[in-house]
């Protein structure tokens, strides 16, 4: 994680809430992916601290690279980001069946070729693809000075060598809520993109509606009196289709785990999500300093259970081995309820309703084991035969 932190931020000066919690992650990502990644933000506060027009808090390299963003619906936004991935797909056929043309046909080096036939093999690996793209373009520009048709073709299609990285991003608003269906829709098609969730427990941007991610006993919009419902396991149900990477990350309890997550995801040739627990300032942080104290309360959080660490990975089903892996220790549950009381989305309930409130923290804690104990025997299972 230290050393990540060197690579420039590709994400930057966001112009968000003092301590948002949902930026740390966006950077991060930007530093690991940022002059190969498209972003398909759904509308909501990540859209709108991205495209603060006119000015943008994503940026370019001294290469000239960096993130290509787009900005979509609530309902829409994962569809946006498959058609993304969909039409990158199609371009890097056409650059395929190009190079093969140009290889058959003009009077291509020895060294075209073997550039060409390396990347046509290794033209989904991120690495592979950054190495041999700089020689490739070369070899194209000298094959279309020398007149080539399909060269000068290839020219205009050669910022397609080197591979994209597609990212689509929502908040728990869009993600369990309005978009949910495309969700479901694109991780069920299986293809390469990776959808990070920034789980603020509620419709941030709109107000502090309540969602389906926001937990029992929370107050919110909608539900005034504490929300009477759990919260959707969102991760859990990703991870019945096999073939989706799942992780359940937060920063401030674990820099490494958040960190090792998000590669995998990325590396994973095929749908991952990402859900990235993201402290707000509709929460009531009543910590001396409020939102710069968010990757604090990201780590009391996970100590005390209210938030769990896990990831699933499909590489490790496919070698045999159990693919979810719980990353966070055991909680310590006697500081459930002082973390509860820490947030005035909790701490407002039992003013207002000191008569039901302490029912309701109690049975937000039950929730909480409940969803701890269904994930301890996922580390269970035994997936050797």
């Amino acid at each position: 994680m230290k050393n990540s932190q060197f690579a420039q931020p590709l994400f930057e000066f966001s112009g968000a809430c003092s301590g948002c919690g949902e930026t740390p992650y966006v950077k991060l990502i930007s530093q690991l992916f940022g002059d190969r990644q498209m972003i398909a933000n759904a509308t909501g506060c990540s859209s709108i601290y991205s495209a603060s027009i006119p000015s943008t808090p994503y940026t370019k390299n001294e290469k000239g690279q960096g993130p290509c963003f787009n900005n979509s619906l609530f309902e829409d936004f994962c569809e946006f980001g498959l058609g993304m991935a969909l039409g990158n797909k199609k371009m890097k056929e056409r650059v395929a069946k190009l190079l093969n043309e140009a290889c058959e046909k003009c009077d291509v080096t020895p060294e075209y070729k073997a550039l060409a036939e390396e990347w046509i093999a290794n033209c989904e690996d991120a690495e592979k693809t950054k190495e041999i793209a700089p020689k490739l373009r070369a070899e194209i520009a000298a094959c279309a000075a020398k007149g080539c048709e399909t060269c000068k073709e290839l020219q205009t299609l050669d910022h397609y060598l080197v591979k994209r990285s597609q990212w689509i991003i929502g908040g728990d608003g869009a993600s369990y809520d309005i978009g949910y269906g495309g969700l479901d829709h694109v991780i069920a098609s299986g293809e390469d993109v990776n959808i990070l969730v920034l789980d603020t427990e509620v419709y941030s941007n709109t107000g502090g509606q309540a969602s389906k991610a926001t937990p029992l006993g929370a107050i919110a919009q909608f539900a005034a009196q504490g929300k009477r419902i759990r919260k959707k396991d969102l991760g859990m149900i990703a991870t019945t289709y096999g073939y989706v990477y799942v992780a359940q990350i937060a920063m401030g309890a674990d820099h490494a785990q958040t960190l090792k997550a998000i590669r995998e995801a990325e590396a994973w040739h095929g749908p991952s999500i990402v859900i990235a627990y993201a402290p707000c300032i509709n929460h009531g942080l009543k910590a001396k300093g409020g939102m710069g104290k968010s990757q604090a309360e990201e780590k009391k959080a996970v100590e005390c259970g209210y938030w769990h660490l896990w990831r699933y990975n499909p590489a490790l089903a496919e070698e045999g081995k159990n693919p979810f892996s719980l990353d966070s220790k055991e909680p310590n549950w006697e500081n459930f309820h002082d973390f509860l009381m820490g947030e005035v989305r909790y701490l407002s309930v039992k003013k207002a309703y000191p008569n039901e409130a302490e029912e309701l923290f109690a049975e937000a804690q039950r929730m909480a084991q409940l969803r701890y104990k269904t994930y301890v025997r996922k580390t269970q299972e035994n997936w050797e035969d």
